[in-house]
């Protein structure tokens, strides 16, 4: 070939070249040869657009002789992936599709995605021709995507939550409280993803908390046996985090234990005990004044929801709600079944606690009786001191019974001037001896109205479970039977007591 052949063969090199960097110019990605050699040794880049200076820092020419530096920017977590995919579209010549992130020249990562076609040499190396471009906007719209569906999903699972949380609040039993009370904190802790919910609740002057109910993660320790009547008199910031709970509904966030101020130190050692890393406490607010706070710990740092305080929020206003309408729920049956002048438990109350006793006799033999107490001559102490006067007669005999008589005993107000004790757990000779205290007692009380003694006995009538053995026991056979020795016992000139054994007097 002739000098001036080759100088021609030279120049038109040239202008393909320079032709083809103009084209690769006006495409927003980089074009690209890549060749690899047969053995997978070497590999280089014969064509690359100048975008690849910009983007990177990279000279093209650099690249012609080895793509070395254009790998290097790929990021270590998917450099192994790049590699396997290169080689399985040279195994298959199939198409070359993949993305990656790859470091730009500020330093940052952004995602790229690689298209290009295969041709085997017959030396076995292997050609692609294609292109790769940013992709990040589409990566950051898809991210945005799922996070937006992500949100939407734990918003609406959230709302399912509490609306299921709700009905069985609203459904809710008398006495169920306590069940849904740690059905809520165990839906609350696994939603969540904590450690442990917890509710506490004050005294009158919160001097002192204590836990009430608590659910822990499995392999997490319960701290609620250690957590009974725990004065916080000693916690000085905790004392200040309580008083704004109290005085405005403030919730308390500790992000990292570790980080508590130096005055807290008393309350970073404690919780550093319990394994806690990070809490947040949402007070308890019931008819307008805090009863105590509902809780949340993590025992590892983790990143909180910006909105996670208004979450719980919502959780504490649902506790609130249903303990302020458990309350009055209690308030209300309290006033139904106990007497409003003595305080006394009514005839309401006593029936179905008769029917447990009675049941428990007949499945482990427990032993109880049944006395019946009436005033003597309650009519005249009416007529001569009037209804106040009889009225303060009746408090002071229902004192001297709840003095004379167990926490484990019932005793009721029957009616008008009528009282009855049920005594648990106590032989025949046993009772005896307890009504008659409460006859001795009676005497022995001064009841003074408007500076005048008044002159007081009691008569009493005494039924045991062990007398029902030809016939069945009922709670109205047992009132009848303690009716009747009392109606003997008034006939024996009253102030005495009548039981299975006869007549004795005080």
């Amino acid at each position: 070939m002739s000098k001036g052949s080759r100088s021609g063969n030279g120049q038109q090199t040239a202008l393909s070249a320079h032709f083809f960097q103009k084209l690769a110019s006006g495409v927003s990605g980089v074009l690209f040869i890549y060749w690899l050699s047969a053995d997978g040794e070497s590999h280089r880049c014969p064509f690359i657009s100048e975008q690849v200076l910009a983007l990177f820092g990279i000279n093209p020419p650099d690249l012609n002789e080895n793509a070395d530096p254009i790998f290097s920017m790929i990021h270590p977590a998917d450099a192994e992936a790049v590699m396997a995919s290169i080689r399985a579209s040279a195994d298959t010549l199939g198409p070359w599709r993949y993305r990656a992130r790859l470091r730009l020249q500020n330093g940052d990562y952004e995602w790229f995605e690689v298209n290009a076609e295969p041709e085997r040499q017959s030396d076995g190396s292997t050609y692609w021709y294609g292109q790769f471009h940013n992709i990040q906007h589409y990566k950051n719209l898809e991210q945005s995507l799922r996070e937006s569906e992500a949100e939407f999903s734990f918003q609406a699972g959230f709302q399912r939550l509490i609306a299921r949380l709700s009905t069985e609040f609203i459904n809710l039993g008398f006495g169920t409280i306590d069940q849904c009370i740690d059905e809520l904190l165990r839906s609350i802790g696994l939603f969540f993803q904590v450690d442990r919910a917890y509710l506490y609740g004050f005294s009158e002057g919160y001097a002192v908390m204590t836990n009430t109910h608590e659910w822990c993660r499995g392999g997490v320790p319960a701290l609620i046996e250690s957590q009974q009547q725990v004065s916080i008199e000693d916690f000085h910031w905790w004392q200040e985090q309580i008083e704004g709970m109290v005085s405005g509904s403030r919730v308390v966030f500790i992000e990292d234990v570790d980080r508590l101020p130096r005055e807290a130190a008393p309350e970073r050692a404690l919780l550093q005990e319990q394994g806690v890393s990070s809490m947040f406490c949402v007070p308890i607010r019931v008819r307008g004044r805090v009863t105590g706070f509902f809780g949340v710990d993590s025992l590892r740092q983790r990143t909180w929801r910006l909105d996670q305080a208004d979450l719980l929020i919502i959780v504490s206003g649902l506790l609130s709600g249903a303990l302020e309408r458990n309350r009055l729920e209690e308030e209300l049956l309290n006033q139904s079944i106990r007497d409003p002048l003595t305080g006394l438990h009514n005839r309401r109350y006593l029936m179905p606690r008769l029917d447990e006793m009675l049941g428990r006799s007949n499945r482990r033999g427990e032993r109880f009786a049944l006395a019946m107490f009436d005033i003597d001559h309650f009519k005249k102490i009416n007529d001569s001191i009037g209804h106040l006067g009889g009225d303060y007669v009746l408090q002071r005999f229902a004192d001297i019974l709840v003095r004379q008589t167990r926490s484990m005993d019932v005793v009721v107000r029957f009616g008008g001037e009528e009282f009855i004790v049920v005594f648990s757990a106590v032989e025949h000779g046993d009772v005896r001896q307890l009504v008659q205290r409460i006859l001795e007692s009676v005497h022995d009380e001064a009841f003074v109205f408007d500076d005048g003694k008044i002159s007081v006995t009691v008569s009493a009538g005494v039924a045991g479970i062990e007398e029902f053995v030809d016939r069945p026991a009922s709670p109205d056979a047992l009132i009848a039977g303690a009716d009747h020795r009392l109606y003997l016992a008034k006939q024996a000139g009253r102030d005495c007591l009548v039981d299975v054994s006869g007549t004795l007097r005080i």
